[in-house]
């Protein structure tokens, strides 16, 4: 699947809920099912700044294909990861440079974070585009 079929799939899941409060209960749901990371990865230097709560991010893999895998300690914010992962994870570093979050703005979720989950979103989309970008520097 494709990173644009990706987020078609998740604004189309999306738009089964016909409010927030549903919606917001989904990414709680989607976070819940996010494998847990191991207590020895959430260290320190996985740990993303710009974000209120705690989240961390792994990457694994090359230019070719860069796996991530992540978590936090708050329920919406692992949803928005979750939501990540489906679109980025198991991608190119091109891929993933040429590409943009639109499905942020279609589902919605641009009007309905609060200014701090906003940053933290921005900040973990920042962090996969910079991972994509140092992995193309070293192919």
């Amino acid at each position: 699947m494709s990173i644009e079929a990706a987020q078609r799939e998740i604004v189309e899941e999306f738009a089964l809920f016909d409010d927030w409060m549903d919606r917001y209960q989904y990414l709680i749901d989607l976070g819940r099912k996010l494998p847990e990371l191991d207590e020895s990865e959430m260290t320190d230097d996985r740990l993303l700044a710009g974000c209120q709560s705690q989240v961390w991010l792994i990457t694994e893999g090359d230019a070719e294909r860069l796996d991530f895998r992540a978590n936090s300690d708050a329920a919406i914010v692992s949803g928005l990861i979750a939501l990540l992962l489906k679109v980025y994870s198991g991608r190119s570093a091109r891929e993933i440079l040429e590409s943009q979050p639109q499905f942020v703005a279609d589902i919605g979720l641009s009007e309905h974070l609060s200014p701090t989950r906003a940053n933290g979103l921005n900040a973990m989309l920042g962090e996969i585009r910079r991972q994509a970008e140092l992995a193309l520097a070293r192919a």
